[in-house]
């Protein structure tokens, strides 16, 4: 899904993946390794000042310009352009039916009238897209459409921080898309591809934790829970009397007293656990399913030495960590040691990288 902003073909030339999110910026840049391939080039994870943005939103342009400037130092690339996505919950999506056949500017219109239905705001005010998703299921006559709409301001607020720290961006998604981009890297490592398989993706940030059961690629349910990994950091803050920079570099660096493994990281585990299966249990009560063949782990949380296990035993579901560079080649720049442990917050900015080798 790309708004306005895809000026040009991204295939044509190097593109970073950009995602900012509530605690961090993070950037991939992957590169064409022959044969369907991709190497991770680079990447760069920048913890944002707390408040900097807020539900998605950008709150202090100012340090979020400063941020994304040190990290694209940091990055050491030549490279300028950028595919940036847009928080799920500021972007209104919807399917709808048309005749097939119709040009680009026939389509246009039929979006518009349809986009007037459903959206609140006056459309002047939104940044509007649609995307062919294919035949529709009623028959060969019809394709399906996806719409998706988001206020013209959130899409200006992260332009304007790109284009401030020197970027270009080209590409505007949504982070949803993007992750799920990502995602199909990491459903080609189940059985079978993980064809007719339910498989939920969950998405373990510093406050929500968002669930989406996918079967086939396709969404058939999602819920956001308030639960993250900044409880985890609050605990630290309050037990060792940390500030939240000290208690987030502490936890990354695993310089924390011996005591916190037990007294601290074993409970938050436990309940982080319990949040997934609670999860689960909304989906079985409020659709006919009553299983899920997968549960695939992402966000900073996911990063935990032994949560797929905790999540597994608790569950009584298979569990896998996300990875989506488990078959990619790695440039020697990178310490693969480091990008396993940082790969399951990196999927949104791996899917927006991808974005490069769309046609």
């Amino acid at each position: 899904m790309q708004f306005d902003l895809s000026i040009f073909n991204p295939k044509a030339r190097p593109l970073i993946g950009l995602d900012i999110c509530s605690s961090s910026i993070k950037m991939v840049e992957l590169s064409d390794a022959g044969k369907g391939g991709y190497c991770i080039e680079r990447y760069v994870i920048e913890p944002l000042p707390r408040d900097a943005v807020v539900d998605g939103n950008i709150a202090n342009l100012e340090q979020v310009t400063d941020t994304l400037g040190r990290a694209w130092k940091r990055l050491g690339t030549s490279t300028k352009y950028v595919a940036m996505a847009l928080p799920t919950a500021a972007v209104i999506t919807k399917k709808i039916i048309v005749s097939a056949g119709l040009r680009e500017q026939e389509l246009e219109i039929q979006v518009e009238s349809e986009a007037n239905q459903y959206i609140p705001f006056a459309l002047e005010e939104v940044n509007l897209d649609f995307q062919v998703i294919g035949p529709a299921p009623s028959g060969p006559d019809e394709v399906e459409l996806l719409i998706a709409a988001s206020r013209k301001e959130k899409v200006e607020d992260r332009v304007a921080c790109a284009e401030a720290a020197g970027l270009k961006p080209v590409v505007m998604d949504v982070e949803f898309f993007a992750a799920q981009a990502a995602f199909d890297l990491i459903e080609k490592q189940l059985p079978e591809g993980g064809k007719d398989r339910l498989i939920a993706l969950v998405d373990i940030g510093a406050n929500v934790m968002n669930v989406t059961v996918l079967r086939n690629d396709q969404s058939i349910y999602t819920r956001e829970q308030a639960f993250g990994g900044s409880q985890l950091t609050q605990d630290i803050m309050r037990t060792y009397g940390m500030t939240v920079e000290e208690a987030e570099i502490a936890k990354r660096n695993n310089t924390l007293p011996e005591n916190y493994e037990a007294e601290l990281l074993k409970p938050f585990m436990e309940n982080l656990a319990l949040e997934v299966s609670r999860a689960l249990q909304f989906f079985f009560t409020s659709t006919q399913f009553s299983q899920v063949d997968h549960v695939v782990l992402m966000g900073g949380c996911a990063v935990i030495a032994g949560m797929d296990k905790v999540v597994a035993e608790r569950t009584k579901v298979a569990t896998l960590v996300a990875n989506p560079f488990v078959n990619m080649q790695i440039a020697s720049r990178i310490r693969p040691k480091h990008l396993l442990a940082d790969a399951p917050s990196l999927l949104v900015a791996c899917g927006l990288a991808l974005q490069r080798f769309e046609q």
